[in-house]
């Protein structure tokens, strides 16, 4: 299942898997403070079985619309999991004051 949440008004629950999925030089520009790179490219099924299948998987982009086709990419993998694309991305985690950092 897919959902959606403004990444604005989101409460970010303990242990959150965060998957930023923008490639590796965007994410080290900034990324929101938790998020793991996992690159749109990279996805596959390997990747989902590193969590739980009952922990829901948050995404994220710059902006959105990497993040929603990223969701669908992971349902055509798994259809029985939760995946939340967060709304605004990394821009709108900035602009909101949301805790950014670069590597």
């Amino acid at each position: 299942m897919i959902r959606k949440q403004e990444i604005t008004t989101f409460e970010f629950p303990d242990n959150a898997v965060i998957w930023d999925v923008r490639d590796a030089a965007a994410y080290a520009e900034g990324h929101l403070k938790g998020a793991i790179n996992q690159p749109i490219n990279d996805l596959d099924i390997n990747v989902l079985t590193q969590v739980n299948t009952d922990q829901p998987i948050y995404i994220l982009c710059g902006g959105g619309s990497k993040a929603s086709r990223a969701a669908e990419k992971l349902e055509d993998f798994d259809s029985s999991r939760e995946y939340v694309v967060l709304m605004g991305g990394t821009r709108a985690a900035k602009e909101a004051g949301l805790p950014i950092e670069q590597n």
